[in-house]
């Protein structure tokens, strides 16, 4: 174990959380605002829905842990919410069960310890004709009329078992022109959803009563910054408002001046869920069908020189 030991907060949840540590993501944004206070660990499973993640509950999150998290941020829905398949199998859970998933979930972790804390996000919106458009028939079942109320009620719950509890299906549609913004593909994050959830999630730890606070400027930093350098800058100052633009509503946005991560990328025709899913990162290389052990051991190999060898 590398010391010394920090308070942990650990995202848990399929592809949204997956993948929040790619191209401004906003697990990758919580890492950075943390990275002197806090150890960020990812968990995040693409394609999983509820009934998924209650299986592994007890792996994940063992009780007899020697060190428990601090926090734990969870993130399922969109999957669960999407509409039945004919054949019975697909990621679908009917909304009472994904809510007693959900339950269940939130009270385990917060059996955990006494000063275990839990953020359970809401299925954020989707662009149904983004959807449509990059993946053609390989996703059908989704839309916003469906995933609305797995929402709705999953605060409710959060009201219930004492979990705070971010509504991102809101806070997203209340930006402008959410639907061409926020959305690499119509289901995942651009670098400006991602700075939403970010905000979101501040929001809730500057405002919660939890002792101690679990807000990134109320922990303490790890070893001196200058060890009292004379005549030097505030280093501990410039860390601590380095990434103010997080919570001022008054600053421009920064992710608002970037590109979207994808935007400019269109697939030359529709692709299957698993091909999207696993080469999400191929834009780089020409259109390939790969395997699954090939993708998720190479996903990020566009930044490696191309290899002389034929792909296996």
């Amino acid at each position: 174990m590398v010391g010394p030991v920090r308070p942990q907060i650990v995202l848990f949840g399929s592809s949204i959380v997956q993948y929040s540590f790619t191209d401004r993501g906003w697990g990758a944004t919580l890492a950075d605002l943390y990275s002197r206070t806090a150890d960020i660990i990812l968990r995040g499973y693409a394609g999983w829905n509820s009934r998924f993640a209650l299986k592994v509950l007890h792996q994940v999150f063992p009780k007899d842990a020697v060190i428990q998290p601090s926090l734990v941020i969870v993130y399922f829905g969109g999957n669960d919410s999407t509409h039945p398949h004919p054949s019975g199998h697909g990621p679908h859970v009917p909304l009472s069960e994904f809510i007693e998933n959900m339950r269940k979930i939130g009270e385990h972790l917060l059996s955990l310890s006494d000063k275990t804390r839990v953020i359970f996000l809401t299925p954020p919106p989707m662009n149904e004709k983004q959807i449509e458009i990059v993946f053609g028939d390989a996703i059908k079942g989704r839309s916003n009329e469906l995933c609305r109320p797995y929402a709705e009620e999953l605060l409710n719950l959060c009201r219930e078992i004492n979990v705070k509890g971010i509504d991102i299906w809101t806070a997203i549609q209340q930006q402008d022109d959410w639907l061409n913004s926020c959305f690499t593909d119509g289901i995942h994050f651009t670098a400006k959803a991602s700075e939403i959830v970010v905000k979101e999630i501040l929001k809730v730890l500057r405002g919660a009563d939890w002792k101690p606070s679990l807000y990134w400027k109320s922990l303490p930093v790890e070893f001196p910054f200058d060890f009292d350098a004379p005549n030097s800058i505030s280093l501990h100052d410039l860390e601590l408002t380095r990434n103010n633009h997080f919570e001022s509503p008054h600053l421009v946005s920064l992710c608002e001046q970037e590109l979207t991560r994808n935007e400019q990328l269109e697939p030359p025709h529709p692709v299957s869920l698993c091909d999207h899913e696993l080469t999400r990162n191929e834009q780089l290389e020409p259109p390939h069908p790969v395997s699954l052990c090939d993708h998720e051991l190479t996903q990020n190999e566009q930044l490696e020189p191309p290899q002389p060898t034929a792909r296996l």
